[in-house]
């Protein structure tokens, strides 16, 4: 079995499963964000009396933080009293951030494990080699009276990365790459699990961005097998490692498919309007002009997000015609922005930060998008209408080009502007 089928398998207390089955599993983790108050609903129109296990429920308050709307205030307000009600302590506030960076932050991730959550991009936890998947209301409340929910299990494909990336290339460049060459029907409910030396190579952060992005191929889960770094991140959380059982994938398992990408000449990319894998050479579209940038989100708002910002800013301006927005993907990611001085570097270039949270990836609040401008966004998602107004473009790229792209108030590649080693 691949490990992602050993964890099933134990979570629904089976010796074998092989993909195609169906499998009722006992949930680890489950995650409710203020999207989703229809959760709460849910859960007493079925006859929910009690949350099954209180210690494993938790609310993160990131789409809609601070509350942008009267209805979003009341959402909040009532998940904080259904909260409060059924004893659930972790609930991470309008203050903390995005619920894939602050579960992690807060220890809850861990490998073996089975996460289930409100939202698409929960297949970023496979970066910890958990089981991650997104979910709706329903099933998510079935999870809070249960504790149990229903999985066919997926089948597995692998990708294997090699090469050592250029200087000012970064894992959101491979990532578009990726999705460029094996389009968004690639790993529809299937597992993606990421091999080779480029990925042993990347940080955490890397890794995360990888695993959170293979949802837009159509993946159930994604999974990067634990090593090393993993332990050492997650045992500064407070992760007991040394009780781990890290499932491990037997060596005669047969993987559905194969990819493998050499990057080693890959140069920085970008997601063209109005698809995720219409990607080019950042090159093939250089000179576009440039309304506003955005750093941010699950997917480019950690502290390796902004430093690079810092990288290609620091002591300079953004152009005058272009906007940067910069939103910290949790309130210790900020924190520590702050102590390294990136963040008054960036503040002083013409950054404008707002509080951690999803901000403007949705199109809600915090630098949404007018009817024509153009985003340069280190986020997930270019759809029409993501960010703002539906005749917006918006173009997905690594934040150091989008750093660049902020310095120059055009598409460019951030390669010739990284002056900085932070």
């Amino acid at each position: 079995m691949h490990a992602l089928e050993k964890i099933l398998a134990k979570k629904a207390s089976k010796e074998l499963v092989k993909a195609g089955d169906i499998v009722t599993c006992e949930v680890d983790l489950a995650e409710i964000n203020d999207l989703y108050l229809q959760v709460v609903e849910s859960f007493y129109e079925m006859g929910g009396k009690k949350v099954w296990d209180p210690n494993k429920v938790t609310f993160v308050f990131d789409h809609y933080a601070p509350a942008p709307t009267i209805k979003s205030a009341a959402n909040h307000k009532e998940m904080r009293e259904f909260a409060k009600k059924h004893n659930i302590s972790l609930l991470f506030d309008i203050n903390e951030g995005v619920c894939h960076q602050v579960m992690p932050e807060a220890g809850l991730v861990y490998p073996g494990m089975l996460l289930v959550a409100t939202d698409s991009h929960t297949t970023t936890h496979g970066a910890f080699g958990a089981f991650g998947t997104g979910v709706g209301a329903t099933d998510l409340a079935c999870i809070l009276i249960s504790g149990k929910l229903w999985f066919r299990v997926p089948e597995v494909m692998k990708i294997e990365i090699t090469g050592k990336l250029k200087p000012g290339v970064l894992p959101k460049d491979v990532i578009l790459h990726i999705l460029g060459k094996l389009g968004t029907e690639a790993a529809v409910y299937k597992a993606v699990e990421f091999t080779g030396d480029t990925v042993k190579d990347m940080d955490i952060a890397g890794r995360m961005v990888l695993c959170n992005m293979t949802v837009e191929m159509g993946a159930k889960t994604s999974y990067i097998a634990p090593d090393e770094k993993t332990l050492v991140y997650l045992k500064s959380k407070g992760v007991d490692i040394e009780n781990l059982e890290i499932p491990v994938t037997d060596s005669d398992y047969k993987y559905s498919d194969v990819y493998k990408f050499d990057v080693s000449n890959l140069s920085p990319q970008v997601a063209i309007p109005h698809s995720v894998d219409n990607t080019v050479p950042v090159q093939d579209v250089r000179g576009t002009k440039v309304d506003q940038v955005f750093i941010g989100s699950c997917t480019g708002g950690r502290l390796e997000d902004i430093q690079w910002a810092y990288k290609v800013l620091k002591g300079k301006r953004i152009n005058k015609s272009t906007r940067l927005v910069i939103i910290p993907a949790s309130k210790a990611v900020y924190l520590e922005a702050i102590k390294r001085g990136y963040v008054e570097a960036l503040i002083n270039a013409g950054a404008t930060f707002t509080a951690p949270g999803c901000g403007p990836c949705l199109g809600t609040h915090q630098g949404i998008l007018a009817p024509g401008e153009v985003c340069v966004t280190a986020t997930n998602r270019n759809f029409p209408g993501r960010m703002g107004s539906t005749s917006a473009n918006i173009y997905l790229a690594s934040p150091a080009t989008a750093a660049a792209c902020a310095l120059t108030g055009k598409i460019v590649s951030p390669q010739e502007y990284i002056t900085e080693e932070a």
